[in-house]
């Protein structure tokens, strides 16, 4: 890498989605590195965006924790998801992530509902996000050179899941039946 080159802009992005479970619309996402700066960027606009009081599962990423507790200021029921997963040898062509052999819910803040904490649809939004978008395809040669074009298929990428995408599992477009 040369030595003028933002090292924000260059390298591995990671995606910061927020996804509502009733309606499936997504109302932020955020490319960035997975730092504890875009962690409390992500979750900042996240809190601007919701009125009311909600309840959040995350991964077990540490930066989550004080993000999340100072942008809601304890307003908000959260859960840190933490997977294991079980010991697979990463040999030569392997493409499959190791099998979940344990879940733990553990509750940082409020009193959530543990019953209806999941991950499964920001998992299944992450991977519609790849099979539409083939620059984030595994394997691939259709990766970004810039961020912002990384950015700008990933706008369209939203903008057509929340505003034209027909949502079968809920029958409707929007979440408006």
């Amino acid at each position: 890498m040369p030595a003028a080159d933002d090292k924000a802009q260059v390298g591995d992005q990671y995606t910061f989605v927020a996804i509502d479970n009733d309606t499936k619309l997504v109302p932020c996402w955020l490319l960035g590195k997975r730092t504890a700066d875009t962690t409390w960027a992500f979750i900042a606009d996240l809190e601007q965006r919701l009125h009311n009081r909600v309840q959040i599962a995350s991964d077990g990423f540490e930066p989550y924790v004080q993000a999340i507790d100072s942008a809601f200021r304890g307003q908000v029921d959260y859960v840190q998801v933490l997977k294991s997963y079980s010991e697979t040898p990463a040999g030569r062509g392997r493409y499959s992530p190791p099998a979940v052999v344990g879940i733990e819910k553990k509750t940082i803040i409020g009193t959530p509902d543990l019953a209806s904490i999941t991950t499964s649809y920001v998992e299944r939004q992450n991977l519609s996000i790849r099979m539409e978008c083939r620059r984030l395809t595994r394997l691939t040669n259709a990766f970004s050179k810039k961020v912002e074009n990384l950015k700008a298929t990933l706008d369209l990428h939203f903008a057509n899941y929340n505003f034209i995408r027909f949502h079968r599992s809920l029958r409707c477009r929007n979440g408006v039946r």
